[in-house]
């Protein structure tokens, strides 16, 4: 086989080819199951729940490219998982291989995060806040 010398692997046309389609999937149930369950516990704790919504905004929106969602989808889940490179319940560095983990995702797909995904996780956690009151 010729290398055409074209291996975009952010490509819609690539993502089922690289990105497992049961990955994709496994990492899609477990966030729909338990990111606000997990987000919930933890909003007060972490400076990035903003970014963290508008990136969980952002990969359940149908208008997102399946690539976008799939590596949101990774960072989502890592977030969620107990088992990470940092355990959660070590304050001060508990989530900071979470942050790291969403920076990167987020740094991938900043373009697709738009103004409207920011603007109903600004809503979310006003809401919450208010809730807390």
């Amino acid at each position: 086989m010729e290398d055409t010398g074209n291996n975009d692997f952010t490509s819609d046309t690539n993502v089922n080819q690289y990105q497992l389609p049961v990955v994709f999937e496994k990492n899609q149930k477990t966030v729909k199951k338990s990111f606000w369950r997990k987000f919930g516990r933890v909003a007060g704790l972490i400076p990035f729940a903003p970014e963290l919504l508008s990136a969980y905004y952002c990969s359940i929106d149908p208008e997102t490219p399946a690539r976008v969602r799939a590596i949101l989808l990774a960072a989502l889940a890592y977030f969620i998982l107990p088992a990470d490179l940092i355990p959660d319940f070590i304050i001060g560095l508990g989530f900071s291989d979470d942050a790291t983990v969403l920076t990167a995702a987020i740094g991938i797909v900043a373009g697709h995060i738009t103004d409207a995904h920011k603007s109903q996780a600004n809503s979310t956690i006003k809401q919450l806040a208010e809730q807390d009151v």
